[in-house]
């Protein structure tokens, strides 16, 4: 048996990890500002992170949730606390897809509603609603294609408010990236994110803030769309919140009443998983994380902004969008080939940063050299 390859792949052998680095089987050495699509959040095998596993492991890995979880009841009070929303409550599952599905469930479950509203260029995940409201439609199934999602214009102030007009008794839920990633790094306005709080507000909707990607303390504040002065009825999240592990979550608002059978999972909150994101959140608070990811993604901004043939940077903290002229699509791959930094792409010709939030101004100082040195190749 092969595997089903589903994946473009590049042709190296990625066997150990430190920080910011890695290493091939052939002992060369790489520079990760990538992090496996935004999840490596405290750099690899942090040794904290290693000794919670490692402890938990030794104990228990894995109960169902037909048992007292104490860990779980620990990771909601620390991402209560961290996050500032300790008044609401913590569902657990297994990664962002599931966490935006869940969400969208719960909004449905809440107003009895069928509409969701989603945005151009969104990304949401692979699951069958999840999917359904994400902008693509090279991975929509026929089986996931539904009448029940409304595409609007991203950043539109004038379409959204022609929705609500339109169907505003009928909507159940607004998702939204706080930054859209796999769409090329695009902000929500302010202004926009507001509009949104408002609207559901007037019609009883749900503002579900998908923040999966673009959360976790990536963008300097801990969910990104914060910086708007709004909060979300539910917030969801994964990628960073295992630095690796599994894991992912809904934050809810007060307002939602559970019930059981409501939401459901069987790995969902498992002991080793609760130990990862235990450990992500002690590392992020006493290393004072948010704060470094704005100081050197304000750094790493400004100075892209300096080299020569960059048409635009786009983002906040370490979440970053460089985009290039159309012919140097080539500029991620020969970074890698060439000097060895793994980075990503929304298409050939925007480079997606994504670090650790750990990474030092020398990390940021190298990239810089490279990327000027392709730039000038």
């Amino acid at each position: 048996m092969d595997l089903f390859n589903v994946y473009p792949i590049n042709p190296i052998n990625i066997v150990r990890a430190k920080g910011s680095t890695i290493w091939d089987h052939e002992g060369n050495e790489y520079l990760d500002l990538y992090g496996g699509h935004a999840v490596i959040s405290i750099g690899h095998t942090h040794p904290h992170y290693v000794d919670t596993l490692t402890q938990q492991l030794n104990r228990i890995g894995f109960y169902s949730n037909s048992v007292e979880i104490p860990i779980q009841k620990q990771l909601a009070k620390q991402l209560g606390e961290i996050s500032g929303k300790e008044d609401y409550t913590l569902f657990l599952c297994n990664s962002g897809a599931e966490a935006n599905e869940n969400a969208l469930k719960l909004a449905s479950f809440h107003n009895k509603r069928k509409k969701v509203v989603a945005f151009s260029k969104s990304f949401h995940g692979r699951t069958s609603l999840a999917v359904a409201a994400t902008d693509n439609p090279a991975i929509v199934a026929p089986v996931n294609e539904t009448e029940n999602v409304v595409f609007l214009p991203f950043n539109n102030e004038e379409a959204l408010q022609q929705a609500f007009d339109q169907y505003g008794a009928e909507i159940a839920a607004v998702i939204i990236e706080g930054i859209q990633g796999v769409g090329g790094i695009r902000e929500a306005s302010a202004s926009f994110l507001q509009l949104i709080r408002r609207l559901c507000d007037q019609y009883d909707s749900v503002y579900i803030a998908d923040a999966v990607q673009c959360g976790y303390g990536r963008t300097g504040e801990f969910y990104s769309h914060d910086y708007a002065g709004v909060k979300a009825d539910i917030y969801t999240m994964a990628k960073g919140m295992g630095n690796g592990f599994p894991i992912g979550g809904i934050v809810i608002a007060p307002r939602f009443e559970a019930s059981f059978g409501l939401l459901g999972t069987t790995f969902g909150g498992n002991h080793l998983a609760c130990a990862a994101a235990v450990a992500v959140l002690d590392i992020i608070k006493q290393e004072e994380l948010l704060e470094n990811a704005r100081k050197v993604g304000e750094y790493l901004i400004r100075q892209v902004k300096t080299l020569d043939k960059v048409k635009e940077v786009r983002g906040r903290g370490l979440m970053i969008g460089i985009e290039l002229p159309e012919e140097l699509n080539t500029v991620k791959k020969d970074l890698l080939l060439k000097n060895r930094i793994f980075t990503g792409e929304a298409k050939p010709n925007v480079i997606r940063i994504l670090p650790a939030l750990n990474i030092t101004k020398e990390i940021a100082d190298r990239f810089l050299d490279a990327l000027d040195e392709r730039l000038k190749a």
